[in-house]
């Protein structure tokens, strides 16, 4: 298994080692191109030499800011995203041990219990909680049972709906036009 979402090397190879990155990444994923979230890990790892939730999370918070704020941005909202980031590792260290892959692998876990782990933690509603769960199954080896219909509509076998499906620039092209054309119906809507 290895994720292509980033179109950066280092950064895919981040993502699919760490399971934290991929998690951190998802977070990151809102109101920035999803190949920017995605990058987001390799920029914090270069720049505080950690992805570790542990260590994320007792990192100092001015510093981690400033982490954020070099430039290139980490997030076009580094103050609020730095925070975040913060939170969500907290939360892991708190109640996972500090185990992002503990979300799906501890306990043997089928798709309905995931995906409330998911919308347990810090920054993910559901939507974003149900993108994850199907990036999940869809790309990193989650096979729980029912993580497809837990994870609808994003689950579809075929579907270019998010982040779940990109696995190369054709199938990024076509999960931009599928967000296109539903940003342009949502505003025909109103």
């Amino acid at each position: 298994m290895a994720l292509h979402i980033t179109g950066d090397t280092a950064a895919d190879e981040l993502l699919t080692d760490n399971p934290l990155a991929l998690l951190v990444g998802m977070l990151l994923d809102q109101q920035v191109a999803m190949e920017t979230a995605f990058a987001g890990p390799l920029k914090i790892a270069q720049r505080t030499g950690a992805v570790d939730a542990a260590a994320i999370a007792s990192y100092d918070p001015e510093g981690f800011l400033a982490a954020f704020t070099e430039t290139p941005a980490v997030h076009r909202f580094p103050g609020s995203m730095a925070a975040r980031v913060q939170t969500l590792c907290r939360a892991l260290v708190d109640d996972w041990d500090g185990d992002a892959s503990a979300l799906w692998t501890r306990g043997d876990p089928d798709g309905a219990e995931v995906l409330r782990r998911l919308q347990g933690l810090p920054g993910f509603g559901a939507q974003k909680a149900k993108i994850f769960l199907a990036l999940l199954g869809k790309q990193y080896g989650f096979t729980g049972a029912g993580w497809r219909e837990a994870s609808a509509p994003y689950g579809e076998d075929g579907s270019y709906r998010s982040v779940a499906d990109i696995v190369s620039p054709e199938s990024l092209a076509k999960v931009r036009e599928h967000k296109k054309a539903m940003k342009a119906a949502a505003k025909a809507a109103k």
